[in-house]
C-alpha cells in the first residue's frame, strides 16, 4: 500500500509509459525489433567472414563455367576433326554367288508367281524420252493394269490393261505428265482394242513385266554367269543386289518378236553400258534386288529400243484386279445352273417374245484396229434389228445394219445421215430407212453380224444349243444378273439374265480374244421396215 498520499497511477497510464519505454529501446509489443535480432544473432566479426565466403563462391563459379566452356570447345573441335578425317568402310568387293544366293535367283520368277501379284512402278528411257508406268501386275492371271505417263509417253498416255494375248487401252492425251496409280475399279467407257508394234517401248516393257513370273525355276547360274554386287538396307529389310542374266519373257499381245535375239541384244547393251570387268560382263543384263525369301523388289537393266529401265515392285500394295468388260470382266467360278436359274433360262425365249423389244447399245472390239460402237433397236416379236454402227478409226462414217427374216443387210453413209452423234456414242439410225446400196447376206459374215444375230435369236428356243454354265453374278444397270455362258454353234456367247428373267446383255468372244457387248433396255420399239433391196439381187452376196 502506498502511504505517500500520491494518487495511484491508472492502468491506462501505466500501459502508456511502458509502451513509450519499449519504443525508445526498439521493442514493439513485447517483440524485439529486426535490428535487435540482427545484433543478437550476429556475433562480432561474422560480417567480415561472410563477405570473404561470398567472394570465394563467386570465384568457384567463374572457374567452373570456364572449365565447361573449355570442354565444349574441345569437344566441338574433336568432332569437326573427326568428321573431316572420317571415311566410310569400303564396300565389300563383288564376288561369285553362294549356293543359297544362286538358288534364290533361280527361283525368283517362281516366287513371283507364288505371290500372285504386286504393285509396280516402271521408269523406261531417260530425259525427254522417259516413259513412266504405275499400277499392278497379276502374274497368276497374266493381267496388267497400268497408268502410262511421263514426257515420252506420247500416244501411249492413258490406261492400259492386258490379259494374256489381248491388250486394251483407254487413251487420255490430256492427262498430266506424271502418272498415278489407276482407279482400282476401272472406268467402263472409251476402252479399245490395240495392237502394239513388236519392239516398241511399251511392248517391250509389258513383255518384261509379265516375264518376271514362271511356273518352274530357271537354271541355277554358275560362278561365271552371276555375281553378288552389294547389300542394301531398305524399309522392306536387307536386300542383296545380284547381277545376272535377264530372264527371257514370254511374248504377249504386245510383242511377238523372237525373245532370244532380244535378250541377246539386251545383254550386249547392258555390258556395253556398264563396262563390267567381271567374268560375266559379256552376259549380264540385269541387277536384281532380292530379299531373304527370294522376292524381287527392284530390277535395273537395259532393253533394246528402250534404254535404261528400272522396275520397282511393291509387295504390300497388291489388290485383286478387275479386268474391264472387253477382257471378260471379273473372274468367276463356273458351275451348273441351279433349279431357279434353269427355270429362268428355259423361260427366256417366251419372256422375250412377250416383252416385245428393247433399245440397244453396242461396244465391239472386233479386230486389233477395228473398235465399233453402235445404237439402235431390237424387236423379238418380229425378229428384227436396226443399228447404226461407228468405227472409232473412221469417225465421219456410219454403217447401218438391218436384220430381218430375209437376212442381214448393210450400207455405209456419212455420219450425219446415219444418226449423227460421235464415234464413241453414235445416235440411233434414221427413219425412214434410207435408200442406198444395201449389201445383203443370209448368214452372219463377221463378229458384228454374229452379235446382233445372237441377240435376236435369244427369243428362239431352237437357236440355243449347248449346255449353259453360270459364270458369275454381276450387275447390269443396277440390277443383279446371272452371267450364263454357252456355245451357239461356233460362237461363244454370254447372256446376262436378271432375276425377273429379262435379258440385259449379250456378249460374244470375238476373233482377237476380246469380248463384245450388246446392252439391252426394255422399250417400245417402232416398226422396223426392211431396207430397199435391189431387185433380182441374189441373197448371200456381199
Amino acid at each position: 500500500m502506498d502511504t505517500s498520499g500520491a494518487p495511484a497511477p491508472s492502468p491506462d497510464t501505466t500501459r502508456t509509459g511502458t509502451a513509450d519505454r519499449r519504443a525508445r529501446h526498439g521493442v514493439r509489443d513485447g517483440r524485439p525489433s529486426r535490428a535487435e535480432v540482427r545484433d543478437q544473432s550476429t556475433p562480432v566479426g561474422d560480417t567480415g567472414r561472410r563477405g570473404v565466403g561470398s567472394a570465394r563462391a563467386s570465384r568457384r563459379r567463374r572457374t567452373l563455367l570456364l572449365l565447361l566452356a573449355l570442354t565444349a570447345v574441345t569437344s566441338a573441335a574433336a568432332l569437326v576433326l573427326g568428321l573431316l578425317s572420317w571415311a566410310p568402310d569400303p564396300p565389300a568387293p563383288a564376288r561369285p554367288l553362294t549356293v543359297a544366293e544362286a538358288e534364290r535367283l533361280a527361283a525368283m520368277r517362281v516366287t513371283n508367281l507364288r505371290d500372285l501379284r504386286a504393285g509396280v512402278r516402271v521408269t523406261a528411257g531417260e530425259g525427254a524420252a522417259r516413259t513412266e508406268l504405275v499400277g499392278w501386275v497379276d502374274w497368276s492371271r497374266s493381267l496388267l493394269y497400268l497408268d502410262v505417263g511421263g514426257p515420252g509417253a506420247g500416244a501411249d498416255r492413258g490406261l492400259v490393261q492386258s490379259a494374256g494375248p489381248v491388250l486394251v487401252v483407254r487413251p487420255d492425251p490430256t492427262a498430266v505428265p506424271t502418272p498415278a496409280a489407276p482407279p482400282l475399279v476401272p472406268p467402263t467407257d472409251r476402252w479399245r482394242l490395240r495392237h502394239l508394234t513388236p519392239g516398241t517401248r511399251l511392248a517391250s516393257v509389258l513383255d518384261l513385266l509379265l516375264g518376271l513370273a514362271a511356273d518352274r525355276p530357271d537354271p541355277i547360274p554358275t560362278a561365271g554367269d552371276a555375281r553378288w554386287i552389294a547389300q542394301e538396307v531398305v524399309a522392306a529389310g536387307t536386300l542383296d543386289v545380284l547381277q545376272g542374266s535377264l530372264a527371257a519373257a514370254t511374248p504377249t499381245a504386245a510383242s511377238t518378236t523372237a525373245q532370244a535375239s532380244t535378250a541377246a541384244q539386251a545383254s550386249t547393251e547392258a555390258a556395253a553400258s556398264t563396262g563390267a570387268g567381271t567374268p560375266a560382263a559379256g552376259r549380264d543384263a540385269a541387277r536384281y534386288w532380292l530379299d531373304r525369301d527370294g522376292r524381287l523388289h527392284k530390277l535395273v537393266t537395259r532393253l533394246p529400243g528402250v534404254g535404261p529401265l528400272t522396275v520397282l515392285l511393291d509387295r504390300i500394295d497388291r489388290p485383286t484386279l478387275h479386268p474391264v468388260d472387253a477382257l471378260g470382266g471379273r473372274p468367276g467360278l463356273p458351275r451348273a445352273l441351279t433349279e431357279a436359274e434353269q427355270r429362268r433360262w428355259n423361260a427366256l425365249p417366251a419372256r422375250l417374245r412377250g416383252q416385245g423389244g428393247a433399245t440397244l447399245t453396242l461396244v465391239a472390239p472386233v479386230d486389233v484396229e477395228v473398235n465399233l460402237r453402235g445404237a439402235g433397236w431390237l424387236g423379238w416379236s418380229a425378229r428384227t434389228a436396226y443399228v447404226a454402227v461407228a468405227d472409232l478409226g473412221v469417225p465421219d462414217r456410219r454403217t447401218l445394219l438391218h436384220r430381218d427374216a430375209a437376212g442381214l443387210s448393210r450400207t455405209d453413209v456419212p455420219a450425219d445421215a446415219g444418226g449423227g452423234g460421235t464415234a464413241e456414242t453414235p445416235g440411233r439410225p434414221p427413219f425412214p430407212v434410207p435408200a442406198g446400196t444395201w449389201r445383203t447376206t443370209r448368214s452372219a459374215r463377221d463378229d458384228l453380224d454374229l452379235l446382233v444375230d445372237a441377240a435376236v435369236a435369244a427369243a428362239d428356243p431352237a437357236a440355243r444349243r449347248g449346255t449353259p454354265v453360270r459364270v458369275r453374278e454381276d450387275l447390269a444397270d443396277g440390277r443383279t444378273v446371272d452371267v450364263v455362258e454357252f456355245r451357239g454353234g461356233a460362237a461363244r456367247l454370254r447372256y446376262w439374265i436378271d432375276r425377273d428373267g429379262l435379258l440385259r446383255r449379250v456378249e460374244l468372244l470375238t476373233g482377237p480374244g476380246a469380248w463384245a457387248q450388246l446392252d439391252l433396255s426394255p422399250a417400245v420399239v417402232p416398226r422396223l421396215p426392211p431396207p430397199p433391196r435391189a431387185a433380182g439381187r441374189p441373197r448371200g452376196t456381199r
